[in-house]
């Protein structure tokens, strides 16, 4: 069962604006530390740099979304982090108040998955979130 779907879409370069403008600020405002760690490891360039965390503010917008709440009500920018599973699917790790909105809308008896998907294409960085709750693997 879904219980809630998000998309953004956003202009790279406004985000290589913002890193210029405020730099370390931003960076620890708005992403994680393993997310702040991941993007330095896989920049080559200063461009692939600003369109990593492109694609991840754009994923932490759309997950705010499928949870009903936009970044407000207790559910702010760190609460979601991009992350990764054993075989590389993308994913979003939720904590404070952005998991207690998850645990909110979750059936009593099922457990919530997240999937996520994010590309990106100069100028440009998208993301989706679908939410959805099933039956809880047997251990």
């Amino acid at each position: 069962m879904i219980i809630g779907i998000g998309s953004d879409l956003i202009d790279i370069r406004r985000v290589a604006q913002v890193i210029e403008r405020h730099g370390d600020r931003f960076l620890e405002r708005i992403f994680t530390a393993e997310e702040r760690a991941k993007a330095a490891r896989r920049a080559k360039n200063e461009k692939m740099l600003v369109a990593t965390y492109a694609k991840r503010f754009a994923a932490k917008e759309a997950c705010s979304k499928a949870l009903g709440t936009g970044i407000r009500l207790g559910v702010w920018w760190r609460d979601m982090g991009v992350v990764n599973l054993p075989g590389g699917r993308p994913t979003m790790r939720l904590t404070g108040g952005a998991l207690a909105r998850l645990e909110k809308l979750t059936p009593p008896g099922l457990q919530a998955r997240i999937d996520l998907s994010i590309t990106d294409d100069w100028p440009l960085a998208q993301a989706f979130v679908v939410i959805s709750a099933a039956a809880a693997a047997p251990s």
